[in-house]
């Protein structure tokens, strides 16, 4: 920057211009050392024909320079002959001011400033000389001129009045020296004042914007921020003379954008998940340290529950400490939370005492209590403290606090109607899923049910074991996509309507047909929807389901499945596979017909029923997961409550993952040949002689003679019936289990109905006998007709059968 760039910066008085005026700064002895590019273009003179010269070569000797005083050059100009390079001599209008008066020590700073321009310009220098008048005594920006060795040598009116002090007390003090703490906050500079100016000095290269934070010597204790920029002064020749500051007080703007910042950043880190307690500490994040040296957040005790907040005794309520952050040390470890949450208690008077009390926000001093409440409801308290030697909360940051912590609230009271919600689906979920599965004949069992972890919420998988007529289990498996209460709902209602269905002895396939007519017809985003009781769409949903039937007498599973994952079997001897069992579709998609398979499974055979979330997760596909299982279920003639307990460790090492996890283990048993009698029969009446003969010698032979007269009757009422009503062979066979059972089969698909019948009709009362006399009895069918059974309990005092397992 030259002389006359200097110069402007100054504080001088006359109508300087120094872009359409010719513009010469002079020094004490009137030779030129500043040259404008205006003055090149009026006069034509190169800066380097010109710096060094006398002002005479400029303006002619002759008539004398009037004495003029500051106010005078800025008030007229005289009307002069001034030199054009090729000798032309142009009328001009020309002022000669001096400069204010440079303390000793300045060095070569300028003197004088000469200007000339044409004589219809004059009104307007008039306005800039008033402009650049008011730049040194009205301007807002603070502009001050150091020398080479960072001294203050001039500074104007805003600055003098921003120090505080009069100018004779700081004028000749070091930057360093007024503002002793000061540090610039813009990264890639120095932090120092005066590692700042003296880079511009030996750079030459101006900054600008650079934020300064610091005290005022007139207000210590007080941080201020101003927006400073620098540039070097120097002559035309290269001599540098010093270094021009202009600074402008933008505390207010930077706190204000400091408290947006804050805001924006509180809305990006608060309530990124739905638990309280992270919730909580996140605020604590925030504040600290930007906002206040420590942070406490208090929460209602019911509020952990997710239940509604309520009052303690005395109308102040049980608070929990669950987060807390400082930029010290926080009970023995810095930055560290509660490990859990405990009791706090706030005695009477206390601020945090009184804000709930009154339900108000509470300042005294350097501590800020501010009560969390949600639709009027108080959730707890945030408790805001800045170190004594911070400045105190003033009214807008009271105002920030009150944002921040509403904010909060808002996210807290949505992870507690999470919780509750969450609460609630796992009570619905536990309560629907099996309690206890009773012992069956035909398998041994073992199970394990793991539910997703919180973040997912309570998924809707399920299991069961269902036990059929004729020693015949049933086992389950399903899935409902989604999470939350109404998938642990819809769960609870496809499980019940699995039972009812599998109750009716219908076949696997014909089962998932009778479930996909309740799950309605997919949506355009290819998700099912299950009716609900009043005819409208409940919930929308996908649901996958496996389901087998295995009967201990003839070794033979049959397996069908709707979008599920295949069943995990392993031999007696050894030896894992999986069925090649018809996929089927999802549930929900109608009209696709679905397909069993019938496979046989010797007795202790191994088989495992599960859902995805078992053998899927983020960071491993299906097949890794089955490969994993499969090498579990190698060591199967292990327990199988260790099998269960050893592949969730495998499987599931972290514990509950992102999808609900279900595994059914089952082996498989073979009814001892002492427990079944079966005989075939001709479809001939004489054939119900036969059949009550036959039944009466087998249950002498087991001791059940007790049993004998109904036994009979059972007998001769549901053979008569096939006779009469069926063709073909007939098949009576006695199953001694826990219960005594009676089956009889024919080819017929026609099942008899129970009524009631009138005084005078002449059939129709043996089924309803039938029924009075056993526990239950039913009818299932198979591809070559049906088959018409009852249980009988054993009498009290009978032994038992012998058991499959010993």
């Amino acid at each position: 920057m030259n002389a006359w760039n200097a110069a402007e910066s100054a504080d001088f008085r006359g109508p300087l211009d120094v872009t359409r005026a010719a513009t010469a700064v002079l020094d004490a002895q009137d030779t030129v050392i500043g040259w404008s590019p205006a003055a090149q273009d009026l006069l034509g003179y190169l800066p380097e024909e010109i710096l060094g010269h006398h002002l005479e070569t400029l303006v002619p000797a002759g008539d004398a320079w009037a004495e003029q005083s500051p106010d005078a050059a800025l008030r007229s100009s005289q009307s002069r002959a001034v030199r054009h390079r090729d000798g032309r001599l142009l009328r001009m209008a020309v002022a000669i001011c001096p400069l204010a008066k440079v303390p000793d020590g300045a060095g070569s700073l300028p003197a004088r400033v000469l200007v000339a321009a044409d004589l219809g310009a004059h009104r307007w220098w008039e306005s800039r000389q008033a402009m650049l008048h008011g730049l040194a005594t009205q301007s807002p920006v603070s502009l001050g001129i150091y020398d080479t060795e960072l001294r203050l040598t001039w500074a104007n009116t805003a600055y003098i009045q921003e120090v505080g002090l009069p100018l004779r007390e700081f004028l000749g003090a070091r930057a360093d020296e007024l503002y002793p703490d000061a540090e610039f906050m813009t990264e890639g500079y120095p932090r120092t004042l005066d590692g700042v100016m003296h880079q511009v000095i030996e750079t030459g290269e101006p900054v600008l914007d650079l934020h300064l934070v610091g005290q005022l010597p007139s207000d210590p204790g007080t941080d201020h921020v101003w927006s400073c920029s620098y540039y070097r002064l120097q002559n035309a020749r290269g001599q540098v003379l010093g270094i021009c500051e202009d600074a402008f007080d933008i505390t207010d703007r930077y706190q204000a954008q400091r408290r947006l910042n804050l805001l924006v950043e509180a809305g990006a880190r608060i309530g990124t998940t739905l638990d309280m307690t992270v919730t909580a500490r996140e605020i604590t994040e925030v504040a600290v340290p930007d906002f206040a040296s420590l942070v406490t957040v208090d929460l209602v005790a019911c509020v952990l529950d997710g239940e509604e907040p309520g009052a303690g005794d005395g109308g102040v309520p049980t608070l929990m400490r669950v987060a807390a952050r400082s930029v010290r040390s926080v009970r023995g470890a810095p930055n560290a939370p509660p490990a859990d949450p405990h009791r706090v208690e706030y005695p009477p008077g206390s601020l945090q005492y009184r804000s709930l009390s009154s339900g108000g926000l509470v300042r005294e001093e350097g501590t800020l209590v501010v009560p969390l409440r949600a639709g009027g409801t108080p959730l707890g308290l945030v408790t805001f403290l800045r170190d004594t030697g911070q400045s105190l909360f003033d009214a807008e940051e009271t105002e920030l606090a009150d944002e921040l912590v509403l904010r909060t609230a808002v996210c807290l009271d949505n992870a507690r109607r999470f919780a509750r919600e969450h609460k609630a689906a796992l009570t619905l979920q536990r309560n629907l899923l099996p309690q206890h599965l009773p012992a069956q004949s035909a398998v041994e069992l073992a199970y394990r049910y793991l539910p997703s972890d919180d973040r997912a919420g309570v998924g809707g998988d399920w299991f069961d074991v269902i036990g059929l007529s004729g020693t015949r289990v049933g086992l389950v498996v399903g899935d409902v996509v989604g999470h939350g209460l109404q998938a642990a709902a819809t769960m609870g209602r496809l499980r019940t309507t699995v039972r009812a269905l599998a109750r009716l002895d219908l076949s696997p396939d014909e089962l998932l047909s009778r479930l996909d007519d309740l799950v309605g017809p997919t949506t355009d985003d290819g998700v099912a929807t299950v009716a609900g009781e009043d005819g409208t769409d409940d919930v929308t949903i996908g649901v996958t389901c496996l389901y087998a039937v295995y009967d201990p007498v003839s070794r033979r599973c049959t397996l069908a499945r709707a979008g599920h994952l295949p069943p995990a079997v392993v031999a007696p001897e050894g030896g894992l596979s999986f069925p090649d069992l018809p996929e089927g579709p999802p549930l929900g998609l109608g009209g696709l017909p679905f397909e069993s398979l019938d496979i046989e499974l010797p007795a202790g055979s191994l088989m495992a029923l599960f859902t995805d979330g078992l053998v899927e997760a983020r960071d491993r596909d299906v097949d890794e997961g089955l490969e994993i299982l499969g090498r579990v279920l190698s060591a199967h003639d292990r327990p199988l409550d260790e099998l269960c307990d050893h592949a969730l460790a495998e499987l599931l090492p972290d514990g509950p993952a992102a999808d609900d996890s279900a595994l059914l283990l089952v082996r498989t048993r073979e009814l001892d040949a002492r427990q079944v009698a079966a005989w075939e029969l001709p479809a001939e009446p004489t054939a119900v002689g036969r059949a009550r003969e036959l039944a009466t010698g087998q249950l002498t032979e087991w001791g059940l003679e007790e049993l004998a007269y109904t036994t009979q009757l059972v007998v001769s009422e549901l053979v008569t019936n096939a006779v009469r009503h069926a063709s073909g062979p007939l098949h009576l066979r006695l199953l001694r289990d826990r219960t005594l059972l009676t089956e009889v089969s024919d080819t017929g698909h026609t099942s008899p109905h129970l009524r009631y019948s009138a005084s005078d009709d002449e059939g129709g009362r043996g089924l309803f006998i039938v029924a009075q006399l056993v526990q239950r009895w039913g009818t299932r069918y198979t591809p070559d007709g049906k088959t018409i059974w009852t249980e009988q309990a054993f009498p009290p005092r009978y032994p038992g059968a012998p058991r499959p397992d010993g």
